[in-house]
């Protein structure tokens, strides 16, 4: 494997080579170092930290302060893995509030891209964010930090109407300058299609084998997550006895194809 760092050009050259994309969320430089070295590609400074680390019910109480704090830990310590941060809550509220909150989260942060969850309305937000020379990674499908809206963690476009939406959306993203997707919670029917017809590449996470990389919570497939853990997720750490391993055996089933198995696609 190349050690040359990855850009969201080399994710590109990937989708179009036919190379899965693993990705897993993290948090602080320890882990970012042991993913690097198993040759994770992007690295997600998720505001899912909010639940994970802090105990939270939701990822709402996540702040910008929370999310630089984070990335900064991780980009510290980042050797080849692409570098992604959550924009939190509210974040993205106004245009104007996310070019600020994003060039906070790439200045002090070390992001390289900044991800945030939304479709339609967030497109005017994405175009301003490309215009100015920041790399977007868009978020359809399950959007936690809209929980309260939906009422609970549900899987989205399983009716017709939906699943137009996100289609759309899709498409919209990409257009206003989106360099990367990722699809929560969707059938995998829906995200296969939606990666074969968009240029860019679509991270996967409970939307099947069909996009173009995948992505997880790093303590749901290290089994240390106390909740009931996703449908979608598999406890490597438990097949594979350490953690390095667990995450070398991750992004070798990512690569292979054999993660997501059918087990792990509920819709």
């Amino acid at each position: 494997m190349s050690a040359a760092p990855v850009s969201v050009a080399t994710l590109a050259a990937m989708k179009a080579r036919g190379e899965r994309i693993a990705s897993l969320t993290c948090y602080d430089a320890s882990f970012a170092r042991l993913l690097d070295a198993a040759g994770v590609d992007v690295m997600l400074v998720g505001d899912s930290l909010g639940m994970v680390l802090q105990g939270h019910e939701t990822t709402v109480p996540v702040t910008m302060e929370h999310m630089v704090y984070h990335t900064a830990s991780v980009a510290r310590a980042r050797g080849r893995a692409l570098v992604v941060g959550d924009l939190p809550f509210l974040a993205c509220a106004t245009p104007e509030r996310a070019l600020d909150n994003a060039a906070r989260l790439m200045q002090d942060g070390g992001a390289q891209v900044v991800k945030l969850e939304g479709g339609a309305p967030m497109l005017e937000t994405v175009r301003r964010l490309s215009e100015q020379g920041i790399p977007v990674c868009a978020h359809l499908g399950l959007l936690p930090q809209s929980v309260n809206r939906i009422g609970g963690y549900r899987f989205q476009g399983r009716d017709h109407a939906s699943a137009e939406a996100i289609r759309h959306d899709a498409l919209a993203m990409q257009d206003a300058g989106a360099s990367l997707l990722v699809l929560e919670c969707v059938p995998a029917a829906l995200a296969g299609e939606i990666s074969r017809t968009l240029s860019i590449p679509v991270i996967g996470i409970g939307a099947g084998a069909a996009c173009d990389g995948q992505v997880l919570v790093l303590y749901d497939m290290l089994g240390l997550n106390t909740r009931r853990p996703p449908s979608f997720s598999r406890d490597f750490l438990g097949e594979c006895g350490s953690i390095g391993s667990a995450v070398r055996g991750y992004v070798e089933a990512v690569r292979s194809g054999a993660f997501p198995a059918e087990a792990e696609t509920p819709y």
